[in-house]
């Protein structure tokens, strides 16, 4: 089934997050499995951990990061939201996510990416959107699914320009505005998560057991060129460098575009 990049749009300037279906094909999930395997084999968890472990590759130092994230089309998906005079270079790094069951934890509080620690420059580390993809099926809550708080990028962006955008750098983790009830992110692997790095979000626990797929998610923080110089703009203004839907087109099909 088709799914409309102008309805995928309205959702994500509404709640601040998306689920666009089938963006990997089933051959490129594989790739991108294996290639998550052999850095967690070269970094491996200590035994007997369960929870979330993360690894940070620089995908200047890995190709094999850099070749799939560039043949995966990853780039071209989240360019259809955004306003096209805004150009999308490549993500900088990569974070490997997984979380090991059992881990029987739900998130009490959400968080903003890029606080603590902020840039050497004591800018906050601000992007313009958080791309997760999908590696292994995560239809069914509770297995290391990502924890959002629907609408949060709205009710912050009002926040900080009452305060002023330099509030931020002391807002950890999260600024103190009215939460709603969470949710839950699901999809099935290939899925590409977006996320608008204002939305309060966290990770939540894997209530599986020690002999279930542990999750694996592979997140980039994209930003668009300039952001850094007015980032003070787009955490005020939380939907200046987004697209208006009816200026959206095409489709967000499977086929590994």
């Amino acid at each position: 089934m088709e799914t409309t990049t102008r309805s995928l749009s309205k959702a994500f300037q509404r709640d601040g997050y998306c689920v666009l279906p089938d963006v990997l094909t089933a051959e490129q999930v594989g790739h991108w499995r294996s290639a998550l395997a052999r850095h967690v084999a070269a970094q491996p968890p200590e035994p007997g951990r369960t929870g979330p472990y993360f690894l940070w590759p620089a995908l200047a130092d890995h190709a094999d990061l850099r070749a799939l994230y560039e043949e995966s089309g990853i780039g071209d998906a989240v360019r259809a939201f955004l306003r096209p005079d805004l150009a999308l270079p490549a993500p900088e790094v990569a974070q490997l996510a997984l979380t090991l069951p059992p881990h029987l934890h739900r998130p009490g509080a959400p968080h903003i990416d890029g606080l603590t620690p902020t840039e050497d420059d004591g800018r906050p580390g601000t992007f313009t959107v958080l791309a997760g993809l999908l590696l292994t099926d995560q239809r069914q809550r509770d297995r290391g699914n990502l924890w959002v708080w629907p609408g949060t990028h709205l009710s912050t962006a009002a926040w900080l320009r009452h305060h002023g955008a330099d509030a931020l750098r002391d807002a950890t983790p999260y600024p103190p505005v009215d939460l709603p009830i969470p949710l839950q992110v699901t999809g099935t692997a290939g899925s590409l998560v977006l996320v608008h790095y204002l939305l309060a979000h966290n990770i939540g626990g894997h209530f599986g057991t020690a002999d279930d797929e542990r999750r694996e998610t592979v997140y980039f923080r994209l930003r668009t060129v300039g952001h850094r110089e007015r980032w003070r703009e787009v955490v005020t203004d939380p939907l200046l460098e987004f697209a208006l839907p009816d200026q959206t087109g095409g489709s967000v099909t499977g086929g590994g575009r």
